[in-house]
C-alpha cells in the first residue's frame, strides 16, 4: 500500500497571523518619517506657492506696464494673500481670475514688508522696498520639535529677485 503525500495549497491561519503582524510593525516603525515628511512637503509647498505668487505679480507687471502687487490679510484668523493691480495712483483693485490663497493656521507666520504689501514696478523692480522689512517666512512647530529644519523663509530684494531659504 503506497501512501500520497498531502500537498497542502495556502496558507494556515498562523503564517497569516505572522505576516499581518511583521507588516504592521514594520508600519509602526515608519509611521514617524511618514509624518515627518508629509509636514516638511505641506511646508515646501505653502512656501513656494507664496513664491511663485510674488514672482506671478512681478511678471504681470511687467507684461502689463502697471503696477502689481502681492498683498498679505490676517484678517479672517489666518494668513491670506492675493494679487492686485493699480489702476488709477493709489487705487488697487484684486485681478479677476486670480484666487486668494491661505497659509494654514498649523504655520506660524512672519510677514515683514512694508504695509504687508509687495509691489512691483513695470520694471519689474521692488517700489516699497525697505532694507529691514523685506522677507516672509512659514515655521513648522512640528518640525521645529523633532529638530529639522523648520523654517522657509522668502527673500526679497529691490532689484525684484526673489531667494527662497530653507534654514532651521
Amino acid at each position: 500500500m503506497k501512501r500520497q503525500k498531502l500537498n497542502p495549497k495556502g496558507f494556515t491561519f498562523i503564517e497569516v497571523v505572522l505576516v499581518v503582524a511583521i507588516i504592521g510593525i514594520l508600519l509602526v516603525m515608519a509611521y514617524p518619517n511618514i509624518m515627518s515628511s508629509l509636514e516638511t512637503r505641506g511646508l515646501e509647498n505653502r512656501a513656494r506657492e507664496v513664491l511663485t505668487t510674488l514672482q506671478q505679480a512681478k511678471f504681470q507687471a511687467v507684461k502689463f506696464k502697471v503696477n502689481f502687487r502681492v498683498r498679505f490679510d490676517n484678517t479672517p484668523g489666518r494668513w491670506i494673500y492675493f494679487l492686485e493691480r493699480e489702476t488709477d495712483p493709489d487705487t488697487w483693485v484684486e485681478v479677476p481670475g486670480f484666487a486668494r490663497r491661505y497659509i494654514p493656521s498649523k504655520y506660524v507666520v512672519t510677514i515683514n514688508v512694508p504695509n504687508q504689501a509687495v509691489e512691483f514696478s513695470p520694471l519689474g523692480i521692488i517700489i516699497n522696498y525697505s532694507t529691514t522689512q523685506h522677507n516672509i517666512s512659514l515655521q513648522s512647530t512640528i518640525l521645529q520639535r523633532q529638530s529639522q529644519p523648520s523654517t522657509r523663509t522668502i527673500n526679497i530684494f529691490a532689484g525684484g529677485s526673489i531667494q527662497y531659504v530653507k534654514s532651521s
